[in-house]
Protein backbone atom coordinates (compact mmCIF):
# COMPACT_ATOMS: atom_id res chain seq x y z
CA UNK A 1 0.00 0.00 0.00
CA UNK A 2 2.88 2.36 0.83
CA UNK A 3 4.36 1.71 -2.59
CA UNK A 4 1.06 2.57 -4.25
CA UNK A 5 0.78 5.82 -2.32
CA UNK A 6 4.36 6.70 -3.16
CA UNK A 7 3.68 6.03 -6.81
CA UNK A 8 0.60 8.24 -6.76
CA UNK A 9 2.52 11.07 -5.10
CA UNK A 10 5.01 11.10 -7.98
CA UNK A 11 2.36 11.11 -10.73
CA UNK A 12 2.83 14.26 -12.80
CA UNK A 13 0.16 13.68 -15.47
CA UNK A 14 -2.61 16.18 -16.23
CA UNK A 15 -6.26 15.67 -15.57
CA UNK A 16 -8.59 15.64 -18.58
CA UNK A 17 -9.97 19.09 -17.84
CA UNK A 18 -6.40 20.47 -17.79
CA UNK A 19 -5.21 19.07 -21.12
CA UNK A 20 -3.94 21.37 -23.85
CA UNK A 21 -6.62 22.49 -26.30
CA UNK A 22 -4.71 21.27 -29.35
CA UNK A 23 -4.51 17.77 -27.88
CA UNK A 24 -8.25 17.77 -27.16
CA UNK A 25 -9.01 18.95 -30.69
CA UNK A 26 -7.02 16.05 -32.18
CA UNK A 27 -9.04 13.63 -30.03
CA UNK A 28 -12.42 15.26 -30.71
CA UNK A 29 -11.82 15.30 -34.49
CA UNK A 30 -12.40 11.53 -34.38
CA UNK A 31 -15.95 11.97 -33.04
CA UNK A 32 -19.16 12.50 -34.97
CA UNK A 33 -21.90 15.05 -34.29
CA UNK A 34 -23.88 12.78 -31.96
CA UNK A 35 -20.77 11.95 -29.93
CA UNK A 36 -19.60 15.56 -29.75
CA UNK A 37 -22.86 16.82 -28.25
CA UNK A 38 -22.42 15.41 -24.71
CA UNK A 39 -18.65 15.92 -24.81
CA UNK A 40 -19.14 19.66 -25.44
CA UNK A 41 -21.11 19.93 -22.19
CA UNK A 42 -18.42 18.51 -19.87
CA UNK A 43 -16.67 21.81 -19.11
CA UNK A 44 -15.77 25.16 -20.66
CA UNK A 45 -12.39 23.95 -21.97
CA UNK A 46 -13.93 20.95 -23.69
CA UNK A 47 -16.66 23.11 -25.20
CA UNK A 48 -14.06 25.44 -26.71
CA UNK A 49 -12.13 22.47 -28.08
CA UNK A 50 -15.31 20.98 -29.58
CA UNK A 51 -15.94 24.26 -31.42
CA UNK A 52 -12.49 24.50 -32.97
CA UNK A 53 -12.40 25.43 -36.70
CA UNK A 54 -10.23 22.38 -37.40
CA UNK A 55 -13.25 20.22 -36.52
CA UNK A 56 -15.92 22.35 -38.18
CA UNK A 57 -14.19 23.61 -41.32
CA UNK A 58 -16.48 21.41 -43.43
CA UNK A 59 -19.93 20.28 -42.28
CA UNK A 60 -20.99 17.59 -44.73
CA UNK A 61 -24.68 16.63 -44.56
CA UNK A 62 -24.44 14.71 -47.83
CA UNK A 63 -26.09 11.64 -46.27
CA UNK A 64 -29.03 13.55 -44.82
CA UNK A 65 -32.17 13.22 -46.97
CA UNK A 66 -35.83 14.09 -46.55
CA UNK A 67 -38.67 11.57 -46.51
CA UNK A 68 -40.74 12.97 -49.36
CA UNK A 69 -43.39 12.28 -51.99
CA UNK A 70 -43.60 14.12 -55.30
CA UNK A 71 -46.89 15.96 -55.96
CA UNK A 72 -48.51 17.73 -58.89
CA UNK A 73 -49.13 21.01 -57.10
CA UNK A 74 -46.52 23.59 -56.08
CA UNK A 75 -44.02 23.13 -54.46
CA UNK A 76 -44.35 19.70 -56.14
CA UNK A 77 -43.12 17.91 -53.06
CA UNK A 78 -44.56 16.74 -49.75
CA UNK A 79 -42.17 16.17 -46.86
CA UNK A 80 -42.88 14.12 -43.77
CA UNK A 81 -43.16 16.37 -40.69
CA UNK A 82 -40.85 14.06 -38.75
CA UNK A 83 -38.22 14.61 -41.41
CA UNK A 84 -38.44 18.40 -40.93
CA UNK A 85 -38.18 18.05 -37.16
CA UNK A 86 -35.18 15.77 -37.51
CA UNK A 87 -33.42 18.32 -39.72
CA UNK A 88 -34.21 21.16 -37.30
CA UNK A 89 -32.84 19.17 -34.35
CA UNK A 90 -29.63 18.23 -36.16
CA UNK A 91 -29.07 21.83 -37.26
CA UNK A 92 -29.60 23.11 -33.71
CA UNK A 93 -26.97 20.74 -32.34
CA UNK A 94 -24.47 21.47 -35.12
CA UNK A 95 -24.84 25.24 -34.97
CA UNK A 96 -24.67 25.29 -31.16
CA UNK A 97 -21.40 23.36 -31.00
CA UNK A 98 -19.69 24.91 -34.05
CA UNK A 99 -20.27 28.49 -32.81
CA UNK A 100 -19.97 30.07 -36.26
CA UNK A 101 -16.82 28.22 -37.32
CA UNK A 102 -18.29 26.39 -40.35
CA UNK A 103 -16.63 27.48 -43.61
CA UNK A 104 -18.10 24.87 -45.96
CA UNK A 105 -21.57 23.32 -45.76
CA UNK A 106 -22.76 20.46 -47.99
CA UNK A 107 -26.36 19.28 -48.39
CA UNK A 108 -27.86 16.38 -50.34
CA UNK A 109 -29.88 17.24 -53.48
CA UNK A 110 -32.86 15.37 -51.98
CA UNK A 111 -32.92 17.38 -48.77
CA UNK A 112 -35.98 19.62 -48.99
CA UNK A 113 -35.17 22.47 -46.67
CA UNK A 114 -37.59 25.27 -45.73
CA UNK A 115 -36.97 28.98 -45.27
CA UNK A 116 -36.85 28.58 -41.50
CA UNK A 117 -34.02 26.04 -41.76
CA UNK A 118 -32.02 28.24 -44.14
CA UNK A 119 -32.65 31.30 -41.96
CA UNK A 120 -31.36 29.45 -38.90
CA UNK A 121 -28.20 28.33 -40.70
CA UNK A 122 -27.39 31.72 -42.21
CA UNK A 123 -27.69 33.45 -38.85
CA UNK A 124 -25.31 31.02 -37.17
CA UNK A 125 -22.73 30.48 -39.89
CA UNK A 126 -21.79 34.01 -40.98
CA UNK A 127 -18.30 33.01 -42.15
CA UNK A 128 -19.48 30.49 -44.75
CA UNK A 129 -17.27 30.41 -47.84
CA UNK A 130 -18.65 27.42 -49.70
CA UNK A 131 -22.22 26.11 -49.96
CA UNK A 132 -23.58 23.03 -51.72
CA UNK A 133 -27.30 23.76 -51.86
CA UNK A 134 -30.16 21.34 -51.19
CA UNK A 135 -33.31 21.24 -53.35
CA UNK A 136 -35.06 24.59 -53.99
CA UNK A 137 -38.68 23.45 -53.89
CA UNK A 138 -39.60 24.81 -50.44
CA UNK A 139 -37.15 27.72 -50.30
CA UNK A 140 -38.67 31.06 -51.29
CA UNK A 141 -37.00 33.84 -53.25
CA UNK A 142 -36.97 36.03 -50.15
CA UNK A 143 -35.49 33.19 -48.09
CA UNK A 144 -32.47 32.56 -50.31
CA UNK A 145 -31.86 36.29 -50.90
CA UNK A 146 -31.84 36.97 -47.16
CA UNK A 147 -29.38 34.14 -46.59
CA UNK A 148 -27.04 35.35 -49.35
CA UNK A 149 -27.02 38.84 -47.81
CA UNK A 150 -25.66 37.33 -44.59
CA UNK A 151 -22.99 35.30 -46.37
CA UNK A 152 -20.74 38.14 -47.41
CA UNK A 153 -17.67 35.88 -47.47
CA UNK A 154 -19.23 33.26 -49.78
CA UNK A 155 -16.82 32.27 -52.57
CA UNK A 156 -18.30 29.06 -53.99
CA UNK A 157 -21.85 27.85 -54.66
CA UNK A 158 -23.13 24.55 -56.02
CA UNK A 159 -26.81 24.85 -56.85
CA UNK A 160 -29.62 22.96 -58.60
CA UNK A 161 -31.23 24.57 -61.63
CA UNK A 162 -33.74 27.28 -60.78
CA UNK A 163 -36.57 28.70 -62.86
CA UNK A 164 -35.53 32.37 -62.66
CA UNK A 165 -31.75 32.58 -62.06
CA UNK A 166 -31.09 36.36 -62.44
CA UNK A 167 -32.11 37.27 -58.88
CA UNK A 168 -29.71 34.69 -57.40
CA UNK A 169 -26.82 35.94 -59.53
CA UNK A 170 -27.65 39.55 -58.66
CA UNK A 171 -27.74 38.69 -54.97
CA UNK A 172 -24.32 37.05 -55.18
CA UNK A 173 -22.92 40.07 -57.04
CA UNK A 174 -24.26 42.54 -54.47
CA UNK A 175 -23.34 40.68 -51.28
CA UNK A 176 -20.46 38.30 -52.00
CA UNK A 177 -17.56 40.39 -53.26
CA UNK A 178 -15.09 37.48 -53.32
CA UNK A 179 -17.39 35.09 -55.16
CA UNK A 180 -15.46 33.14 -57.81
CA UNK A 181 -16.78 29.58 -58.19
CA UNK A 182 -20.16 28.30 -59.44
CA UNK A 183 -21.50 24.83 -60.20
CA UNK A 184 -24.91 24.22 -61.77
CA UNK A 185 -26.66 20.85 -61.58
CA UNK A 186 -29.57 20.50 -63.99
CA UNK A 187 -30.25 22.77 -66.99
CA UNK A 188 -28.23 25.69 -68.26
CA UNK A 189 -29.87 27.77 -70.98
CA UNK A 190 -29.19 31.17 -72.49
CA UNK A 191 -31.20 32.97 -69.78
CA UNK A 192 -29.06 31.36 -67.10
CA UNK A 193 -25.83 32.06 -69.00
CA UNK A 194 -26.82 35.71 -69.53
CA UNK A 195 -27.51 36.12 -65.80
CA UNK A 196 -24.09 34.69 -64.95
CA UNK A 197 -22.20 36.84 -67.44
CA UNK A 198 -24.14 39.99 -66.48
CA UNK A 199 -23.85 39.77 -62.70
CA UNK A 200 -20.71 37.64 -62.24
CA UNK A 201 -18.33 38.87 -64.97
CA UNK A 202 -15.26 38.08 -62.82
CA UNK A 203 -16.23 34.44 -62.24
CA UNK A 204 -13.16 32.20 -62.38
CA UNK A 205 -14.56 28.67 -62.15
CA UNK A 206 -17.75 27.30 -63.72
CA UNK A 207 -18.85 23.66 -63.74
CA UNK A 208 -21.88 22.44 -65.66
CA UNK A 209 -21.00 18.78 -65.22
CA UNK A 210 -23.84 16.39 -66.13
CA UNK A 211 -26.17 19.25 -67.09
CA UNK A 212 -28.41 19.92 -70.08
CA UNK A 213 -26.71 22.84 -71.87
CA UNK A 214 -27.73 24.78 -74.94
CA UNK A 215 -24.98 25.71 -77.41
CA UNK A 216 -26.11 29.32 -77.17
CA UNK A 217 -25.47 29.27 -73.42
CA UNK A 218 -22.02 27.72 -73.89
CA UNK A 219 -21.09 30.28 -76.53
CA UNK A 220 -22.28 33.08 -74.24
CA UNK A 221 -20.01 31.85 -71.45
CA UNK A 222 -16.98 31.40 -73.70
CA UNK A 223 -17.44 34.82 -75.34
CA UNK A 224 -18.33 36.93 -72.31
CA UNK A 225 -16.57 35.65 -69.19
CA UNK A 226 -13.15 37.21 -69.74
CA UNK A 227 -11.83 36.23 -66.31
CA UNK A 228 -12.93 32.60 -66.51
CA UNK A 229 -10.03 30.20 -65.87
CA UNK A 230 -11.75 26.82 -65.46
CA UNK A 231 -14.78 25.41 -67.31
CA UNK A 232 -16.21 21.91 -66.94
CA UNK A 233 -18.80 20.64 -69.42
CA UNK A 234 -17.96 16.95 -68.93
CA UNK A 235 -20.88 14.58 -69.65
CA UNK A 236 -23.21 17.45 -70.55
CA UNK A 237 -26.01 16.96 -73.04
CA UNK A 238 -25.21 19.75 -75.50
CA UNK A 239 -27.92 20.66 -77.95
CA UNK A 240 -29.28 23.35 -80.23
CA UNK A 241 -32.65 23.85 -81.85
CA UNK A 242 -32.79 22.99 -85.55
CA UNK A 243 -34.76 25.06 -88.07
CA UNK A 244 -37.61 22.53 -87.94
CA UNK A 245 -37.93 23.18 -84.19
CA UNK A 246 -36.49 19.84 -83.16
CA UNK A 247 -33.66 19.46 -80.67
CA UNK A 248 -30.35 18.45 -82.19
CA UNK A 249 -27.79 16.85 -79.84
CA UNK A 250 -24.18 17.98 -80.35
CA UNK A 251 -21.59 15.24 -79.87
CA UNK A 252 -18.52 17.25 -80.90
CA UNK A 253 -17.61 20.89 -80.38
CA UNK A 254 -16.77 22.95 -83.43
CA UNK A 255 -13.34 24.49 -83.94
CA UNK A 256 -14.49 27.95 -82.91
CA UNK A 257 -15.69 26.75 -79.51
CA UNK A 258 -12.55 24.66 -79.02
CA UNK A 259 -10.33 27.61 -79.89
CA UNK A 260 -12.00 29.83 -77.31
CA UNK A 261 -11.90 27.07 -74.71
CA UNK A 262 -8.17 26.56 -75.33
CA UNK A 263 -7.51 29.96 -73.76
CA UNK A 264 -8.69 28.66 -70.38
CA UNK A 265 -6.30 27.25 -67.80
CA UNK A 266 -8.51 24.14 -67.52
CA UNK A 267 -11.19 22.95 -69.90
CA UNK A 268 -12.89 19.63 -69.08
CA UNK A 269 -15.21 18.11 -71.67
CA UNK A 270 -16.47 14.65 -72.56
CA UNK A 271 -19.34 13.83 -74.92
CA UNK A 272 -18.31 10.27 -75.72
CA UNK A 273 -20.83 7.56 -76.54
CA UNK A 274 -18.52 5.09 -74.76
CA UNK A 275 -18.46 7.07 -71.49
CA UNK A 276 -20.77 5.65 -68.78
CA UNK A 277 -21.69 9.10 -67.43
CA UNK A 278 -22.47 10.37 -70.94
CA UNK A 279 -24.60 7.30 -71.60
CA UNK A 280 -26.56 8.04 -68.43
CA UNK A 281 -27.16 11.61 -69.59
CA UNK A 282 -28.52 10.38 -72.92
CA UNK A 283 -30.71 7.79 -71.20
CA UNK A 284 -32.16 10.43 -68.85
CA UNK A 285 -32.56 12.95 -71.72
CA UNK A 286 -30.30 15.54 -70.12
CA UNK A 287 -31.92 15.74 -66.68
CA UNK A 288 -29.95 13.22 -64.68
CA UNK A 289 -31.96 11.11 -62.26
CA UNK A 290 -29.28 10.93 -59.62
CA UNK A 291 -31.22 8.52 -57.42
CA UNK A 292 -30.75 5.78 -60.01
CA UNK A 293 -27.01 5.73 -59.59
CA UNK A 294 -24.27 5.33 -57.00
CA UNK A 295 -24.53 7.44 -53.86
CA UNK A 296 -21.18 9.07 -54.61
CA UNK A 297 -21.87 9.90 -58.28
CA UNK A 298 -23.48 13.30 -57.66
CA UNK A 299 -20.50 14.37 -55.51
CA UNK A 300 -17.87 13.97 -58.21
CA UNK A 301 -16.38 16.73 -60.33
CA UNK A 302 -13.39 16.91 -62.65
CA UNK A 303 -12.56 20.30 -61.14
CA UNK A 304 -10.57 19.46 -58.02
CA UNK A 305 -11.85 22.36 -55.92
CA UNK A 306 -15.48 21.32 -56.59
CA UNK A 307 -15.13 17.57 -56.04
CA UNK A 308 -16.74 16.63 -52.71
CA UNK A 309 -14.66 13.50 -52.16
CA UNK A 310 -15.75 11.16 -49.35
CA UNK A 311 -18.33 11.94 -46.67
CA UNK A 312 -16.89 13.65 -43.61
CA UNK A 313 -16.68 12.10 -40.16
CA UNK A 314 -18.98 14.68 -38.51
CA UNK A 315 -22.06 13.23 -40.19
CA UNK A 316 -20.99 9.88 -41.55
CA UNK A 317 -23.05 6.72 -42.02
CA UNK A 318 -23.05 5.89 -38.30
CA UNK A 319 -24.28 9.37 -37.37
CA UNK A 320 -26.97 9.23 -40.07
CA UNK A 321 -28.30 5.98 -38.59
CA UNK A 322 -28.22 7.33 -35.03
CA UNK A 323 -30.38 10.32 -36.02
CA UNK A 324 -32.73 8.49 -38.40
CA UNK A 325 -36.52 8.66 -38.04
CA UNK A 326 -38.31 5.33 -37.62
Amino acid sequence: QDLIIMGESKWMGKRWEEMDTDVLVKIFKELNLVELSPVSQVCRLWRLACSDPLIWGTLDFGLLKSNFIQTRASPYIWVDDRSDKRLAKILRVAMAISRGNVNCMIFHYNLYMKDEHLHYISQRSPNLKRLVMPAWNRISRAGICQAIERWGELESLTMPTIGHPPYIMEGLANSCKNFKELKIMGSFDLLFASAVTTYLPKLKVLSLRCSKVTMGALQCVLNSLEHLEVLNISHCLLFEMATNGRRQVIHELDNKALERASRLREFHHCQSRQCVACQRMMLDEGILRWYRYEDWFWRRDEVRSLDLKDYGRLFGAQCEMLTSVD
